[in-house]
């Protein structure tokens, strides 16, 4: 990211921009990049190892540790999003019609697969 982006707060929807504008940049270039040129399968793979490695630390009790992996944790779902065409408007409507209901309710309703 640039150092004028790092400044400021970076939410969800900024950091998506970012990727989506990194989409065009020489995967050599650019790590941002480099995992969208390896598609859903690459992104998700790396969400999943960022997500494990949070994990990981959330149980040790490193909070440095978990507010690391926590930033990459959430840059890898941009990316892995990004890759797969679902924009953050879609998650933030799914959570939207979530919270019109109690939680318990809301899975019960989920189908089976």
């Amino acid at each position: 990211m640039s150092a004028h982006i790092m400044k400021e707060r970076v939410d969800l929807d900024a950091l998506m921009e970012i990727v989506a504008a990194r989409a065009g940049d020489a995967p050599e270039k650019s790590y941002t990049a480099s995992l969208l040129a390896g598609g859903p399968e690459r992104a998700a793979k790396k969400f999943g190892e960022e997500a494990v490695e949070a994990v990981i630390a959330a149980v040790s009790g490193d909070t440095a540790a978990l507010t690391a992996e926590t930033a990459d944790v959430l840059y890898h779902l941009a990316v892995m999003l990004q890759t797969t065409g679902v924009s953050l408007d879609d998650v933030y409507a799914e959570l939207a019609r979530r919270t019109g209901q109690s939680g318990h309710a809301e899975k019960a309703s989920r189908t089976k697969s």
